[in-house]
């Protein structure tokens, strides 16, 4: 193209691509594809951004991208190296950014996080965005606790093989929180990021920032159902013991189709180790 120039017709269609969902980095590999010089895309790119983050900052709207957790895959291989463990990789997905991890955790290491666990489990609370307060919610019918970061040795491997995984800072993730589901107890389809317009949420960020990805680990497998599910695609994860989904949002809006669940546990029970990741360092 010659005597390319940032039109509002081009910077309509970037603000359509970046609502639909779209990362920066595809728009401009789609733009350059077009035939749009590079130089020239990023400044359109910039500019619209820039725009959006204004208008977010106005009142409620599209938040600007944050960077994000990511595995370092060695071409094709199913296998890749975490910190101390080889892991299997059984499932990986770009839109939404959903990945499956095989061989996370030994038997023997799930089995001495729950005993750890069960000495202290109560009723699972939620985050309440309204107020920045944790409350019982009817949606999470599960009991759960949380271990501080490194608490135990079993906790400190699974979260170095999960910061070398996803190449994400280990002082910039939550302590782990292990969660049991007895049969008919569930966690309705719900969003893991916190609603920046809600009044609560400035607060809960102050230790952190906002969270970007979570990785959940199945201590056991349940004779029947617990699937995670992720109904804006389709998707149904079977919780098998040692295995792990992770999954991440680079920004707090449903864009990003990460509208996830726990369906019912309709046999036995289900135990799980849920890590979420932040921007920044979380204490």
């Amino acid at each position: 193209m010659s005597n390319q120039q940032i039109t509002p017709a081009l910077c309509d269609w970037i603000v359509e691509q970046a609502r639909a969902g779209h990362r920066p980095e595809a728009v401009l590999e789609a733009m350059k594809s077009s035939g749009w010089r590079e130089d020239i895309a990023l400044e359109a790119l910039e500019t619209v951004l820039s725009g959006m983050v204004e208008e977010h900052a106005q009142g409620p709207g599209l938040s600007p991208p944050n960077r994000v957790p990511e595995l370092l895959l060695a071409g094709s291989s199913p296998r890749v190296w975490a910190h101390d463990r080889e892991v299997s990789i059984l499932m990986s997905m770009r839109e939404p950014r959903v990945v499956v991890f095989g061989n996370l955790l030994a038997d023997e290491e799930c089995d001495e996080m729950v005993e750890l666990a069960d000495q202290r489990l109560a009723r699972s609370h939620t985050v309440d965005t309204s107020t920045g307060d944790s409350e019982v919610n009817a949606a999470r019918t599960s009991d759960g606790m949380f271990f501080s970061r490194g608490e135990h040795l079993v906790c400190e491997r699974l979260e170095a093989r999960l910061a070398a995984l996803v190449q994400w800072p280990l002082e910039n993730g939550e302590g782990l929180q292990v969660l049991r589901y007895r049969p008919g107890a569930e966690y309705k389809p719900h969003y893991d990021y916190f609603d920046p317009v809600q009044p609560g949420t400035p607060s809960i960020l102050k230790r952190g920032g906002q969270r970007v990805a979570t990785i959940v680990t199945y201590l056991n497998t349940p004779t029947r159902g617990g699937a995670t599910t992720f109904p804006d695609v389709g998707l149904e994860i079977a919780p098998l013991k040692g295995h792990a989904v992770f999954f991440s949002y680079d920004r707090p809006h449903p864009t990003t189709r990460t509208l996830h669940g726990g369906a019912p546990v309709l046999e036995g029970e289900k135990w799980v180790a849920t890590k979420w990741l932040r921007v920044g360092r979380f204490d």
